[in-house]
């Protein structure tokens, strides 16, 4: 099998690229390094293809998607404070890097393209767990382009034949995200506080609560969504499926480095969603799919590898 992973040098990206050249296959990986790092590519950099370029560029997801078999869309430019602060730019990115990856794939033929979408279209209704059949209520930009991009993604199936499994993620974590960044999600946040021994910045009272899911149940979840046989397209949750507030969060840090670090609470920012909790059956009924790894664990293996990269990653 040959496949195109976009965003092969970020976070998920990264790590699905390792799968896939594990299991033997053919990789090509398109990235316009914005948010991604050559270095999260080190240990495969000389088993892959890699394409430097830009999604919102058609001629380039052209040439990256010929003779693929498989696309794994992953590139984004990720963030809903980021996308608040400037919408053209996640709609750039997000969208119009989307349509391009489905053109590309209906002009090639690809047999099957699995996008990475977003827990974050479901918005804030109070209803749960999330189930697919809930009506939409993206609250952000960049929530709006995940959903498109699905909307985009179910017309290419039914006009084209382009198959699409379009995989809403809740909340993934693990090593290699970016700790550093403004924009960076809160447990890479979190992790590098308790390696540095400082508190632990929090939006609200850390009683919101969240989905997270492990970056090894990520990639096993794209691998079973490649070789699903289904026809069309489908949008499927891809979570741990269990709630953690971020409270919990902070107290398992605390007792994975033996410490009591305190917590900073501030005013609740813009745009993001109380509680966030995933029904996972379909994705077990279309994909096989079942979390293998729970937080805790992901907990433990992140910390570990921090720790262990801490200075390389302090010096970005």
């Amino acid at each position: 099998m040959k496949s195109l992973v976009t965003g092969g040098a970020g976070f998920i990206g990264s790590h699905l690229t390792e799968a896939l050249v594990a299991r033997g296959e053919s990789v090509r990986v398109l990235d316009n390094l914005a948010t991604g790092y050559l270095e999260n590519l080190g240990a495969v950099k000389n088993q892959i293809e890699f394409i430097q370029g830009d999604l919102a560029d058609l001629e380039t997801v052209q040439k990256a998607a010929r003779a693929v078999d498989v696309i794994f869309h992953q590139a984004a430019l990720p963030s809903v404070p980021r996308s608040i602060k400037n919408p053209r730019a996640s709609h750039d990115a997000n969208l119009t890097g989307t349509l391009n990856v489905l053109i590309a794939a209906r002009d090639n033929q690809v047999k099957r393209v699995v996008m990475a979408s977003s827990s974050s279209v479901y918005g804030n209704s109070p209803a749960l767990p999330k189930v697919e059949t809930f009506e939409p209520a993206p609250l952000s930009p960049y929530a709006v382009t995940k959903l498109a991009g699905e909307y985009y993604a179910r017309v290419f199936a039914a006009l084209y034949g382009v198959s699409t499994i379009c995989l809403r993620y809740f909340n993934v974590f693990g090593p290699r995200q970016d700790p550093t960044s403004q924009y960076a999600g809160a447990l890479a946040k979190f992790i590098a506080c308790a390696l540095r021994g400082e508190p632990y910045p929090v939006y609200g009272d850390g009683e919101q609560s969240r989905d997270f899911t492990y970056i090894e149940n990520v990639v096993r979840a794209n691998l079973l969504a490649a070789l699903s046989e289904m026809d069309g397209a489908a949008a499927v949750n891809i979570a741990g499926g269990a709630r953690t507030t971020l409270n919990q969060i902070i107290a398992t840090l605390n007792e994975l480095t033996d410490q009591n670090l305190p917590t900073q609470y501030g005013a609740p920012r813009v745009g993001d969603v109380l509680h966030s909790h995933a029904d996972i059956s379909r994705a077990r009924e279309l994909l096989g799919y079942a979390p293998t790894v729970d937080v805790r664990e992901g907990l433990r293996r992140t910390v570990e590898w921090y720790a262990r990269n801490s200075e390389h990653k302090s010096s970005r």
